[in-house]
């Protein structure tokens, strides 16, 4: 009997509907010919549900998207929405509720992709960012004393505990190692600033480095990391991190691999549900013109299928990604890749067909 998986898919706000069609294509597409079955069930979650209902997340919500196999997200973000409510309370409540802890984002410069720096190509862009996803400023503890007078105080609390850090970096070597790449991992942190904080990231580290002998380890600051990764990307394998760090970092990833079209991520519960997203949000001004590149929503569903053990499956699409963006592609941008969003999801499809 042919493997069947059950996936949530939240389409979201803007053109995240768009995009998500096109990697859904793409998904049937490779599960039929790598013979298993998908079954897709449609989650109405994002801006357009909370302007119409007040509704952020509905009751049982995280409990249903809990029983799928995998969470494949569009985009959230929508501009009639203050921000940081569907962020705060959508995206996080969804990380932190499912224990999605790992942030995992490829780097990766496909060839005849373009990148801003000077004579670097693929073999110098192909790196890895395990990003803490659970803990850190993002867990919102702090507040205001004195609000909106001449007085105030905001505190913004970074929350580690070891129980965190250590999963994550464990995380992290298991993944270098399964990578088999350059099996270097380097921490990225502030251990000379942030003294408590990464004085705790820095002993977990090595603590859980004797345990794997294989791999080599490396430390550097945020900041060293970031004139790095512009200076000599060839220098990382992957890359472990902190929640806010990551998040800066990664978008810095995001340019030097192409752009935020072709950029995917995934927040991984490794004994849970996770959750796949092309990272370049809603981008509201290009919503129903058909002209948003649905390349990164397209790896998205490939990196889900490799998280479910479909190595063959992702194969398929990331070869039809590679070929899309070096034979038919003009630009990455939206309105410029000489192709519609439907059109560039019918040419990933007889990629992977043929």
């Amino acid at each position: 009997m042919a493997k069947s998986y059950r996936i949530a898919v939240i389409p979201g706000d803007g053109t995240g509907p768009e995009v998500i069609r096109e990697a859904l294509k793409a998904l049937d597409a490779a599960s039929q010919k790598a013979g298993f079955s998908t079954e897709k069930v449609h989650f109405d979650l994002g801006g357009e549900r909370y302007l119409r209902t007040g509704e952020i997340l509905p009751e049982g919500a995280i409990d249903d998207l809990g029983k799928f196999d995998a969470i494949l997200l569009g985009a959230i973000g929508h501009p009639d929405v203050k921000p940081g409510i569907l962020e705060k309370g959508l995206l996080l409540q969804l990380r932190f509720k499912l224990d999605q802890y790992i942030n995992l984002r490829p780097v990766i410069l496909y060839p005849g992709v373009e990148t801003p720096l000077k004579d670097k190509g693929p073999d110098d862009i192909n790196f890895t960012v395990v990003r803490e996803n659970t803990e850190g400023l993002y867990t919102g503890a702090g507040g205001f004393l004195r609000k909106d007078t001449p007085h105030e105080v905001a505190v913004q609390e970074s929350i580690n505990t070891r129980f965190g850090a250590e999963r994550c970096i464990r995380f992290a070597f298991d993944f270098c190692r399964k990578r088999n790449y350059r099996k270097k991992l380097t921490l990225c942190g502030k251990t000379n600033v942030l003294t408590y904080a990464f004085d705790l990231w820095q002993r977990a580290f090595n603590d859980v480095a004797k345990e794997y002998p294989d791999v080599q380890t490396d430390y550097a600051h945020v900041d060293a990391i970031c004139m790095w990764m512009i200076k000599n990307p060839e220098w990382f394998d992957v890359i472990v991190t902190d929640n806010m760090f990551g998040d800066i970092i990664t978008d810095l990833g995001a340019m030097i691999q192409g752009g935020l079209g072709i950029a995917a991520g995934g927040n991984i519960n490794p004994n849970g549900v996770s959750m796949f997203e092309p990272i370049g949000g809603s981008a509201p001004k290009y919503a129903g013109l058909n002209i948003i590149n649905p390349v990164a929503a397209i790896a998205a569903a490939q990196m889900m299928l490799e998280h479910l053990g479909e190595t063959g499956a992702a194969g398929l699409i990331e070869d039809a990604i590679k070929r899309v963006v070096s034979r038919d592609l003009k630009s990455l941008s939206a309105g410029r890749m000489g192709y519609s969003t439907t059109e560039v999801g019918d040419l990933a499809v007889k990629y992977i067909i043929r």
